[in-house]
């Protein structure tokens, strides 16, 4: 059998989930599993803070696009092409046949492209989810947790690897600085 290749797929902005999923359901319908290795939504995991809560989500890399490992035939094609809902198809190169006649014809990604998307896709298996700052110094922001809560203050220093923030506080007619956790402060 000839060698899988990776393609890119075009999806519907926002159903690319969706489309991989139905994708993977027709192939399987259709008996042809074996010449697909694999489909794929690249993501990448980041910690959002929003409203004093923390939350895990996952980012796409690629909007609007799912790869797929494979090997093309006629048939595959035609289930991309015509039969999932939300996609439309590969990313194609025109093959001029004659004066009035192009054919589309599916490109396959370069293998050192593969590598660094697979890598990008693998370091988030390995490494815990990157954490997103929606703070900034200077800012005000509520106390949401802890025993000054109820506090506002400003924002004097970000320790992202640690996920906290050092924040001035007014208490007793004094300036005092507490170092917090993400999860104990909103944005006013």
């Amino acid at each position: 059998m000839a060698e899988m290749k990776w393609y890119v797929l075009r999806a519907a902005g926002g159903k690319e989930r969706k489309a991989k999923e139905y994708l993977e359901k027709e192939i399987e319908r259709s008996g042809i599993a074996d010449q697909v290795g694999q489909v794929l939504v690249p993501v990448k995991k980041e910690i959002v803070t929003k409203n004093g809560k923390r939350k895990a989500v996952d980012k796409l890399l690629f909007p609007g696009y799912v790869l797929i490992q494979a090997t093309l035939s006629p048939m595959l094609e035609n289930i991309i092409r015509n039969l999932v809902p939300g996609m439309s198809g590969f990313l194609t190169e025109k093959k001029t046949i004659s004066s009035t006649q192009v054919e589309r014809i599916p490109v396959p990604i370069r293998e050192d492209e593969v590598q660094r998307i697979l890598g990008v896709q693998d370091e988030n298996v390995d490494n815990a989810a990157e954490t997103v700052v929606n703070y900034e110094i200077g800012e005000s922001v509520k106390i949401t947790d802890g025993p000054f809560s109820g506090f506002s203050g400003t924002v004097d220093e970000i320790l992202e690897d640690r996920s906290k923030v050092k924040v001035i506080v007014v208490i007793f007619g004094r300036k005092t600085q507490l170092e917090l956790s993400f999860t104990q402060v909103t944005k006013e």
